[in-house]
């Protein structure tokens, strides 16, 4: 998941003049903090065992597991298995008819980022690191769902605090599934955080996204005995390369096509008979993706009848774009200054002062890990993430918490490095009771769960009905296949 939360420059700062969002006793709040004191050493616990897991999408077994074990003991119900994933999970805890709550957790690591946990680049052993943070983004969502329910319990609040798992946020849309199957669909209000490298309760707006594989099938031969008996997949993808690359002048503006060569072929003295390359298409508006990627693959099947090659696109994700919803961004931005940023220890404070030493162009001062960001509301993000497809269906907002060093970009090393240490659990500790306070706000005033609802209505428009980017296929539970294989 990229930073969408903070949003481009262009986001419009919300004034504190506007609506006031619901105030907790001062009884609630003491309750739910200490609970999440209280689960902290838990909380670390977890997880450093899911960052030393960095499973990847829909491989993270262990992971998902050890998430639905702490929810269960907690007295959760747990339906696993979800929408098709088996990675995936709801749990499910309530105390009578009220408000219907979901948070979610994510917990898949990137291939290719395996990283020891000190300040300076160090790879080791493995296929995969937790270069966005999710590993800390399930623990905390499960610590402050633990939190709530606890609440609940003890003060008589009616209602239902759901955990989604989540799996393959990372390009496998695993959100999409859960949506599609109609799992959303009671819920009034979705809360949900991500790792970052500041305190924040912005919210912005991402991308669309479609990405998917185009494979070219050709036909083997030596490549230079008998090279005119053999016609190249390899080739198939460099004639769609070069084309997709004529195309991006004449795309509307705002739109982001990237790209990998996936499988190249195996050796240089073979025409290559397979290939592929992996591509992802961005927008803010879903029908410009859908649009470009269809010229995608209209280009490809231009490059295998210029090669005599064949070639097959299978889709492998699709989301939305963000719907920033500002009345519960409020809520949020309200309960995360009263939890305040995150204090380092002196240990905490070295790493990162050599961690600083690491950054490109890093202007942000270290401090800022203990400060809140001012909130913003709209401006472009340069992601995508499927938790926008949930923003189409329920109220969702979320936030960003200091679990890494400032200034360090996400899908980077220095987001591993920093995810394995005590700093990364202290950035989960506020999210957790950022999202546990901001929970209990919505138990208690449920007018602005309606208020949320209406926002979203406006903002869809008349008539929506929610359609998968991803239409009918099946999850893609091996699209990460190669890389979570160990090599």
């Amino acid at each position: 998941m990229r930073r969408y939360l903070l949003g481009a420059v262009a986001a419009v700062a919300v004034m504190a003049g506007g609506a006031q969002a619901a105030e907790l006793s001062q009884a609630d709040r003491t309750q739910i903090l200490s609970t999440v004191d209280k689960g902290a050493p838990r909380l670390a616990q977890v997880a450093q065992e899911i960052w030393g897991y960095a499973e990847v999408g829909y491989q993270e077994h262990k992971s998902s597991a050890l998430l639905q074990s702490e929810l269960k003991k907690a007295g959760f119900k747990v339906e696993p298995g979800v929408a098709g994933m088996p990675t995936a999970f709801v749990a499910s805890f309530k105390t009578g008819e009220g408000p219907v709550l979901a948070i979610l957790a994510e917990y898949d690591a990137l291939p290719g980022l395996a990283q020891a946990a000190e300040p300076t680049r160090k790879p080791v052993a493995g296929v995969a690191g937790h270069a966005c943070g999710h590993h800390v983004f399930g623990a905390a969502s499960v610590q402050a769902a633990i939190a709530l329910s606890q609440w609940m319990k003890a003060n008589g609040v009616k209602g239902e605090v759901r955990v989604f798992g989540t799996p393959a946020e990372e390009g496998g849309s695993g959100k999409v599934y859960m949506v599609r199957a109609g799992l959303f669909q009671d819920v009034d209000a979705t809360l949900h955080w991500h790792a970052g490298d500041a305190n924040d309760a912005s919210q912005g707006v991402s991308l669309a996204n479609i990405s998917g594989k185009f494979r070219f099938t050709g036909a083997s031969a030596h490549a230079s005995a008998a090279p005119w008996r053999g016609r190249s997949a390899l080739d198939g993808v460099e004639v769609m390369n070069a084309a997709v690359n004529m195309m991006r002048e004449h795309v509307p503006d705002g739109t982001r096509i990237h790209y990998v060569v996936t499988d190249g072929g195996s050796a240089p003295n073979v025409v290559p008979e397979k290939a592929e390359v992996y591509y992802y298409v961005r927008h803010r508006d879903p029908q410009v993706v859908r649009d470009v990627t269809a010229r995608l693959q209209k280009a490809a099947e231009g490059a295998a009848l210029a090669t005599e090659t064949k070639v097959a696109f299978e889709q492998t994700g699709g989301v939305y774009n963000m719907l920033p919803n500002e009345t519960l961004a409020k809520v949020m931005d309200q309960n995360l200054r009263q939890v305040g940023g995150v204090v380092w220890n002196a240990q905490e404070r070295a790493f990162a002062e050599a961690m600083a030493k690491q950054l490109p162009a890093n202007n942000a001062k270290l401090e800022s890990a203990a400060e809140i960001q001012p909130l913003r509301i709209g401006g472009d993000g340069g992601g995508s993430t499927d938790v926008a497809d949930v923003s189409w269906v329920t109220p969702t907002v979320g936030m960003r918490a200091a679990t890494w060093v400032p200034g360090t970009p996400a899908h980077s090393w220095q987001a591993v490095a920093a995810g394995g240490t005590s700093m990364a659990a202290k950035g989960g500790v506020v999210a957790a009771k950022t999202l546990a306070l901001t929970g209990a706000a919505l138990f208690r005033e449920p007018s602005l769960i309606e208020t949320a609802k209406a926002e979203l209505e406006k903002k869809r428009g008349p008539g929506f009905t929610y359609k998968a980017m991803v239409g009918d296929r099946a999850p893609p539970l091996d699209y990460r296949a190669k890389a979570g294989a160990e090599e």
